[in-house]
């Protein structure tokens, strides 16, 4: 039972530090994929590195091996993943001119610019509100 709780701890970390709808959270993608695969992962892909694409790769090598509900649910979990990963690449390419003009830090400042990006100045455009929120930092 510990190994299952490593992946629920792990997995978050691995991807990158997080709806369907937006984007879900990577704790809550960890947990689906926790809920409905860990006694499959337990059984097929004992011991491979708890990175997202190595255990999606494990996990689609042994499908045929898989419970019907983790076959339903690992495709999402881990899409869920990559598209959380994808929005939080994009925020600082969406909000640049937000970056420079709103929050008067250097966009090399990452640090800076996220802290002035999730605090909302006013006048902020939609592109990069939504990039803000989709990356899971408000």
């Amino acid at each position: 039972m510990n190994w299952i709780r490593s992946i629920l701890l792990v997995l978050p970390i691995a991807a990158g530090s997080p709806a369907l709808a937006q984007t879900m959270k990577f704790e809550d993608s960890a947990a689906l994929l926790g809920a409905s695969c860990a006694r499959d992962i337990e059984a097929n892909c004992r011991g491979v590195n708890l990175d997202p694409t190595r255990m999606k790769d494990c996990l689609l090598r042994n499908q045929d091996a898989l419970s019907p509900q983790c076959k339903s649910d690992y495709g999402p979990a881990f899409a869920a993943i990559q598209k959380r990963v994808a929005a939080r690449a994009a925020v600082f390419k969406l909000c640049a001119r937000d970056i420079a003009k709103l929050c008067g830090v250097d966009k090399a400042d990452r640090g800076k610019a996220l802290e002035c990006l999730i605090a909302g100045p006013r006048g902020m455009g939609i592109n990069c509100n939504k990039s803000v929120i989709e990356a899971g930092y408000r």
